[in-house]
């Protein structure tokens, strides 16, 4: 690489009073994020959801950018991918997961019924590209797929919540029926689905807390 293959860095400095104060903002509006499982009905502007999606710039593995973001309203389609997925969900939770891993979930009063799925105005179904397609036909190899792209599901989330908009992340196993509803490319796995939209007037959550800073937090000078 040459520095004529390069431009710039468009990097805004700014006062540490506002560093600090931006960062204590942000941690504010982040630990306010909860995992919803009850949505309300209610439209949500569609910009909403392109402006997250346009600021999910998360680094990728050669800047190849492995992710395809599919954004599903129709509500027929919705209902299909509730009833593949709690189909799923159900031979999970009567019979694919150990009793330890049921205990596990116990607390969050979890189960294979998943209306969420139909009651939030939008899915969005996040594929990861295996490998990348030229033209002709011939495949691209793709560098740290798993790794870009839960990097950018981790930016579309917190766009999201700062938007104003509540969302949970829905990974039914196997799930392969999405690229069968969505149409998607031999080269595209799905990742992960997110409802999103506004919660329910009477939603609730699980009483559960994140770890104590110092449990996950080692500074090493």
């Amino acid at each position: 690489m040459t520095d004529d293959d390069r431009l710039p860095l468009a990097f805004e400095r700014i006062a540490p009073d506002e560093q600090h104060a931006q960062s204590r903002a942000f941690l504010t509006r982040m630990r306010s994020r909860r995992t919803v499982r009850e949505f309300s009905p209610e439209p949500v502007p569609f910009e909403l959801i392109e402006n997250a999606i346009a600021a999910a710039t998360a680094p990728s593995g050669a800047d190849q950018q492995p992710w395809t973001f599919v954004v599903v309203s129709n509500p027929e389609i919705r209902r299909k991918i509730r009833e593949a997925a709690e189909a799923e969900e159900y031979e999970s939770y009567t019979r694919r997961m150990s009793q330890e891993w049921l205990d596990a979930l116990a607390h969050l009063h979890t189960d294979w019924h998943k209306p969420h799925l139909e009651d939030a105005p939008y899915l969005i179904v996040v594929f990861a590209q295996a490998y990348g397609v030229r033209d002709d036909g011939t495949k691209i190899k793709h560098y740290y797929v798993t790794e870009s792209v839960g990097i950018a599901v981790g930016m579309l989330l917190a766009s999201l919540h700062l938007a104003g908009l509540a969302t949970l992340t829905h990974t039914p196993n196997p799930m392969t029926f999405l690229a069968q509803i969505l149409g998607r490319p031999a080269n595209e796995r799905a990742y992960v689905v997110i409802p999103v939209g506004y919660p329910a007037a009477d939603a609730r959550v699980p009483n559960i807390s994140k770890k104590p800073l110092a449990e996950v937090l080692i500074r090493v000078e």
